[in-house]
């Protein structure tokens, strides 16, 4: 038997060579007396070659206690991973991941956030600043009728402070689209992947919908982390469903989510680095999974402790199927 492992961004491929025609392997003629015996040759070609996908679900996780402060003390046998209801066995764990960061921070630039925009400017550059070392990547989108790419994925510092000064702005928000191409962005990179979100939640021009944003960012599992910047809490022009659909696409992807209004930009994007430098990686290789799902449904608990002692925040799951092509 040979074996040969190849490795890429989807998992761990395994390709087994092996005779599976066991019988006629195992079968030889008994040499007659004064005969050498020789083995016959035997064709590597005309024995199939197996592929066997082992992919290894990384999932980070976020663990606060009562109170709202992150705790950062677990051990890898305070966890327990699921998958689909089967019990899952944790391989890889690994405290305040060290793991490369690759994050697109994502700027509202709408008519209806640009009085605000000088504000988003300078919290993100302090962001930017604090964040970014030498193997992470970032790279820098606004949005509002349509969605650009400022700065593609650099981890120069100064780069990310130019396209900053040169964000343009528009009319409408297409929020969903600039989540689904951040996500597009991003699914192809190693490592930790995240969307900052900096937007007063409405969308108002799009070409994707909410679920076929959710939909991408979870196939790149990418874990979006939402900067509500709304007006006054009264304001008639307030997008409460916009607000909804940010949070509840923070909670399924792992991220969370802020309010501007909360102690300012500064401190919103301040718990955002917070919250990236106090995560757990859990990795596992699927056991036991039933056939014919696409989506894969993941729980993550600390058994020991009570079901209020900690709030956990992770992935809720991951499709297992390639995307269909449009």
């Amino acid at each position: 038997m040979s074996l040969r492992r190849s490795i890429s961004g989807a998992g761990t491929s395994i390709f087994l060579s092996s005779c599976l025609a066991l019988p006629i392997c195992a079968q030889s003629t008994a040499p007659a007396d004064g005969d050498k015996a020789t083995a016959p040759p035997v064709a590597a070609s005309n024995f199939p070659t197996l592929e066997v996908n082992v992919k290894l679900v990384n999932v980070f996780a976020n663990v606060t206690d009562a109170t709202g402060a992150l705790v950062g003390g677990l051990t890898k046998e305070d966890f327990a991973v699921t998958e689909d209801g089967r019990p899952q066995r944790i391989a890889v764990f690994e405290r305040q991941s060290e793991l490369p960061l690759n994050l697109v921070l994502a700027v509202d630039t709408s008519g209806s956030v640009h009085k605000d925009l000088p504000l988003e400017q300078e919290a993100a550059r302090k962001f930017v600043h604090a964040l970014l070392r030498a193997q992470d990547q970032m790279s820098l989108f606004e949005f509002s009728t349509e969605v650009r790419q400022v700065v593609a994925f650099t981890n120069q510092v100064s780069r990310i402070d130019r396209g900053l000064s040169a964000l343009r702005g528009g009319h409408a928000t297409a929020v969903y689209d600039a989540i689904y191409l951040a996500s597009q962005n991003l699914a192809g990179k190693s490592g930790r992947k995240v969307l900052v979100l900096v937007t007063d939640g409405g969308d108002t021009a799009n070409t994707v919908t909410y679920a076929e944003a959710l939909e991408q960012a979870l196939r790149g599992e990418v874990m979006v982390y939402s900067i509500i910047d709304v007006p006054i809490e009264a304001s008639a022009g307030r997008d409460t469903g916009g607000e909804h659909a940010l949070i509840t696409l923070a909670e399924q992807t792992g991220g969370k989510y802020f309010y501007a209004t909360d102690g300012g930009l500064d401190k919103a994007f301040a718990q955002v680095s917070d919250d990236l430098r106090t995560q757990y990686l859990l990795g596992y290789y699927p056991a036991h999974q039933p056939p014919g799902l696409t989506f894969h449904r993941i729980r993550v608990t600390v058994p020991r402790a009570s079901d209020e002692a900690f709030q956990i925040r992770y992935r809720t799951g991951y499709y297992a199927d390639p995307k269909p092509a449009n």
